[in-house]
């Protein structure tokens, strides 16, 4: 599996973002642009909470085995697997859910005179924060799972140079 780069997350984020401000744009022209719903950024935050627990309980036990300290719990591979799956997929999400709402939420920043669209557009700057919270969190535990690096070489301990 390839772990994810911050760069790529953010140019799915810029793109989500173009084309949801675009999008919004056009909704708004017509008179129509829906609210942003209010438990997104709980939302946001609540799957960034599971993430962050997730993250530390992996990070204690990897740590306890490291240091054979007596009584440590091993980490399931293919625990650790899923736990890695869950924070990749939910950075993609993240990434593109937190660029449709900065596209709407800039749209809202040209109508802050209107109580309505004020909250809104606070609204999507929270679920913004939230994604971006969600995405930190995701790239943590990625780094949390990695494999040691083989300093042998590369299987059954050749050196890399006899591969």
């Amino acid at each position: 599996m390839k772990p994810l780069r911050l760069r790529l997350l953010l140019g799915i984020a810029a793109v989500a973002a173009v084309l949801s401000w675009a999008g919004a744009k056009l909704w708004d022209a017509r008179g129509a642009l829906p609210g942003v719903p209010v438990f997104a950024p709980f939302v946001m935050a609540g799957i960034a909470v599971v993430l962050l627990a997730t993250a530390i309980s992996l990070r204690s036990r990897l740590k306890a085995v490291r240091e054979r300290q007596p009584g440590a719990k091993g980490v399931d591979p293919l625990g650790a697997a899923r736990a890695l799956v869950l924070g990749q997929a939910s950075a993609l999400v993240s990434a593109v859910v937190s660029g449709v709402y900065a596209g709407v939420g800039i749209v809202l920043l040209g109508q802050l005179d209107i109580a309505v669209r004020r909250s809104q557009a606070i609204t999507a700057g929270f679920a913004v924060l939230a994604g971006a919270a969600v995405i930190a969190v995701a790239l943590w535990l990625q780094h949390i799972c990695r494999l040691p690096e083989d300093h042998e070489g590369g299987p059954a301990g050749r050196p890399a140079a006899h591969r």
